[in-house]
């Protein structure tokens, strides 16, 4: 607190210049903590603004990831059918072959 915002007790102040004194410092201090609220206040809508904004690209970035979780399933279950239909396709097909092969002989 600095001296100027401090009302020395002086005893040839009439008490109406001392509550004039004191009032009008409060006065000061009510415009200070108005200033003050005003500032808290609009940088809590900036953050609000600013958190909502994060939620709305947090919701789209969830939204993406799971799309793309769908689609490397679908993708991981399509590799396991052509995978089935190589193995039917080839080697069910040489197994037996070579069976048939091996009983002519």
């Amino acid at each position: 607190m600095s001296n100027q915002n401090v009302v020395p007790f002086v005893a040839s102040k009439s008490v109406d210049e001392s509550g004039q004194s004191i009032i009008a410092l409060l006065g000061q201090a009510a415009d200070t903590a108005k200033d003050d609220c005003a500032r808290a206040m609009d940088l809590a809508h900036r953050l609000t603004f600013q958190l909502r904004a994060a939620e709305e690209q947090v919701r789209k970035l969830e939204a993406e990831a799971a799309h793309f979780r769908d689609r490397a399933l679908r993708a991981e279950q399509w590799l396991q059918h052509i995978h089935s239909e190589v193995e039917q396709t080839f080697f069910q097909n040489k197994e037996g072959n070579s069976r048939s092969q091996n009983r002519k002989k």
